[in-house]
């Protein structure tokens, strides 16, 4: 918002002083780092790779022997009185009962949930966290908890050490982990990755407006909306999720 200087004209807040995330300052202008403090910043900078060097390397570290998983995401607003609050701990359950550790940002509402269920289910139950200008605990369900800094470095995580996404209803993180996975599937980055939407009426709105709009208008393809499953069912997701694992795992056929 900008503020007007003694002579009238417009200027820009000052953000100097406030308290920022590591995520922040590493994505701040260019510009406005050099504004600052030229010599000292253009160091800082360089410096920091080795800062993202160890995130990477201690996700690698700790997940490395982790075997096969699931990511679940979904709102950090949701309540263990929501259904699908509820759907979640059981869909977690079943997909730790059918062999698979359940991944998830650590903190509340439907990670809470997921780790849950994978707690129930004796599953290996991992949470990935992240600094926040606001503090995000941890949920108590964790039996491997990992912070991260960086956004980047916690997203590689999540698709490099599961074999499926199962997406509960959530905001802009949920619809961030969303289409940044069906842009990795859609491209080939990843393969044989099942996407599960959990919850057909809140997804609902959005899917008719990719088959309405996007498809229609030719920006996507008949395929790309095909790489989603959406289900109201943890039994149906479960099964979808082991299915394609199971043909991963087989191989081609010859």
């Amino acid at each position: 918002m900008a503020d007007g200087d003694a002579t009238g004209r417009p200027r820009i807040k000052s953000t100097r002083g406030m308290g920022v995330t590591e995520d922040e300052r590493f994505l701040r202008s260019a510009v406005a780092e050099l504004k600052e403090s030229p010599v000292v910043r253009i160091g800082a900078e360089s410096w920091r790779v080795f800062r993202i060097m160890g995130e990477f390397v201690e996700g690698f570290d700790e997940l490395g022997e982790l075997g096969p998983a699931v990511s679940f995401f979904g709102s950090a607003r949701s309540e263990p009185d929501d259904f699908m609050y509820q759907q979640c701990v059981e869909t977690a359950r079943l997909m730790g009962e059918a062999g698979f550790a359940i991944i998830t940002g650590g903190g509340p509402g439907m990670m809470e949930a997921a780790n849950k269920g994978a707690k129930e289910a004796g599953a290996p139950s991992v949470g990935l966290n992240i600094e926040l200008p606001f503090e995000q605990d941890v949920n108590p369900n964790l039996d491997l908890h990992i912070e991260f800094r960086y956004f980047f470095v916690r997203k590689t995580m999540f698709v490099k050490y599961a074999q499926a996404f199962v997406i509960f209803p959530g905001g802009f993180g949920t619809l961030d982990e969303l289409f940044e996975s069906l842009t990795l599937i859609q491209t080939h980055k990843v393969r044989n990755f099942p996407l599960v939407l959990f919850g057909s009426e809140y997804w609902g709105g959005m899917l008719e407006w990719l088959k309405t709009k996007v498809w229609a208008e030719e920006k996507v393809s008949e395929e790309d909306l095909a790489l989603m499953h959406i289900t109201d069912s943890p039994e149906d997701a479960v099964q979808y999720v082991v299915k394609h694992y199971n043909e991963f795992m087989a191989g081609p056929k010859v």
